[in-house]
């Protein structure tokens, strides 16, 4: 294999002129110094590793590797991401073997002698059913990733990142609130464009989230002039972190490349990970492990929906399991596309031409379902859009209302999910349900959020780990807390039942109550009347605290009534 490396000689110069172009922005992740901690990885490892080679007890604890949003699916979701279906097991010639094309682009030094190397290479060669089983996940996503990080003139190693970041779970979520098959931090995929709403998550859009990703890796080669293992360092852990290390070294006459930097723990075990994981897959034989093979063909093809379509709606139109609509849309959190688009979807390569076809011929009104809602006494577009599992913007986008008043007796039009809640198994509420519904070691208890809780204060009182705690709520420790959410804990404590009654915080009085706005309100006299937070009613309401309040607008706020007027 032919090895192409490039020089660091020119950081040196890049640095002294203080990288004027890359810090235009205090938000720019190329500066950042925060590692990002990745999940799916550690987590498969940890299921192989306790699988003590028995096959069943492997099979059971790796339906728990699949990281939080995909637990909950349990062995039938497990089945479907390790097996899309492709059963065909026959050699293939060298220009129809993905693998060979992969290993065509190969660009990083696999032969470099360094023992952070040696010993990830001497775990993965140890556990063979770990490449097993992200081969067959990365079955879906692979040869569109590599296709686009051919586009960049990357090295096609950068393909095989998912496998360290997310071992190509696309629902994997870390407890640095890191997120999808490349494992993007809200901050990070805010500034490449990813958006996040009720209806989808950008950072789990194949599409999306592999361009944005392959973007953020290019502006990093350039950034530290061509030294790949600098730029996926920067990756883990931020420009500014690579940046500091090797000014670090500069001022002590040391050497500049990765292997001699001072680092972050995660990420100097973060490039050897994915080297090593290239050495395997350039000669699976020469460490006595054989890859299934992997046709050079596309697993999708993207199709233009034209409108918000219901995902039940497009898996009977495509003719596949509801499933693997959402294994290869892993954006979407609920039961139908996002209405402002974009309007497409992923499927399987095989079935595009006749979803097309049949796509066609649906009516554009049957796409979604509706139903007709008469306003009730008390009833504002909050509630109405919680009982129909839909946002307040959406029915007013439907039914053309400039602003969230409604009157007793209006009829205002939902769109609603075609099938019952159950058949949309991989929609984020589903996912977090039956994860909360996992059995686990402790005494079950379901918590309500109560204003000024926090995990480590509750963590602490239930005797668990913060992480723990929110892992089982399909978070992060970072995550706010809102007060009326309800959380699942598996408390170690003896009494964990009256523990919430007992605790000093547990006798605080939170109710949820509604609020209608008045006359020369404000978002901080509110606030101030009820002793709760600004950001705590715009959290719970979904407003954008730089607007003004309407009169008669209605908000829900959550309140110890022992404080409130």
């Amino acid at each position: 294999m032919s090895v192409h490396r490039f020089s660091c000689l020119f950081i040196a110069c890049t640095l002294a002129g203080g990288c004027a172009s890359f810090h235009a922005a205090s938000d720019n992740p190329l500066d950042s110094e925060q590692v990002t901690v990745a999940t799916g990885d550690d987590d498969l490892k940890e299921a192989v590793e306790s699988g003590d080679g028995r096959d069943a007890t492997a099979d059971e604890r790796l339906d728990t590797a699949i990281a939080p949003e995909l637990r909950a699916k349990a062995r039938d979701a497990r089945e479907k991401l390790d097996d899309p279906g492709q059963t065909d097991t026959g050699a293939l010639a060298e220009e129809e073997d993905l693998w060979n094309r992969l290993r065509h682009g190969f660009a990083l030094d696999h032969d470099i002698d360094n023992a952070r190397v040696q010993a990830q290479l001497d775990w993965y060669v140890r556990h063979p059913k770990y490449i097993q089983r992200v081969v067959e996940r990365g079955r879906r996503y692979l040869y569109y990733i590599l296709s686009e990080t051919e586009k960049r003139n990357l090295p096609s190693e950068f393909a095989l990142l998912p496998v360290v970041e997310s071992a190509f779970d696309p629902f994997a979520y870390s407890h640095g609130r890191a997120s999808g098959l490349w494992q993007f931090i809200p901050s990070t995929a805010k500034y490449f464009g990813l958006t996040q709403s009720w209806w989808h998550d950008d950072r789990r859009d194949i599409i999306a989230s592999t361009d944005a990703a392959l973007e953020y890796l290019e502006r990093l080669s350039e950034r530290f002039e061509g030294d790949y293992t600098l730029a996926l360092a920067a990756y883990n852990s931020g420009g500014g972190t690579v940046s500091s290390a090797i000014r670090r070294n500069l001022k002590a006459n040391r050497p500049t490349d990765f292997w001699s930097l001072e680092l972050p723990r995660e990420t100097r075990h973060y490039v050897p990970k994915l080297i090593a994981l290239a050495k395997i897959f350039d000669h699976p034989e020469a460490y006595g492990l054989e890859l299934p093979p992997l046709k050079n063909e596309p697993y999708f093809e993207v199709v233009d929906t034209g409108s918000q379509l219901d995902l039940a709606q497009a898996a009977e139109l495509a003719q596949v399991d509801i499933d693997e609509i959402y294994l290869l849309n892993p954006s979407y959190n609920r039961w139908a596309t996002h209405p402002d688009g974009p309007h497409r979807l992923l499927v399987p390569r095989e079935k595009a031409e006749a979803f097309r076809t049949a796509l066609a011929n649906f009516p554009v009104e049957q796409r979604v379902s509706w139903q007709s809602y008469k306003v009730r006494s008390g009833d504002s577009l909050i509630t109405i859009a919680r009982r129909f599992h839909t946002t307040p913007s959406v029915i007013q986008q439907v039914n053309k209302l400039n602003s969230d008043l409604i009157r007793v007796g209006q009829r205002l039009l939902i769109p609603s999910a075609t099938r019952d809640a159950d058949a949309y198994a991989l929609s984020a509420s589903n996912r977090l349900e039956r994860k909360q519904a996992r059995q686990r070691s402790g005494h079950k208890v379901r918590y309500l959020v109560r204003r000024g809780d926090t995990f480590w204060d509750i963590a602490r009182e239930h005797r668990v780990s913060v992480r723990e705690l929110a892992s089982w709520n399909g978070m992060a420790p970072s995550d706010p807390l809102i007060p009326g959410k309800e959380l699942v804990i598996w408390s170690k404590s003896a009494n964990a039942a009256a523990l919430a009654s007992t605790s000093p915080r547990g006798k605080s009085m939170v109710r949820k109550v509604g609020y209608r706005v008045r006359k020369g309100d404000s978002l901080y006299a509110i606030a101030n009347r009820f002793s709760v937070n600004v950001s705590d009613i715009a959290s719970w309401n979904g407003l954008n605290t730089s607007r003004y309040l309407q009169p008669g607008q209605s908000l829900v706020l959550y309140v110890d009534i022992r404080n409130s007027p």
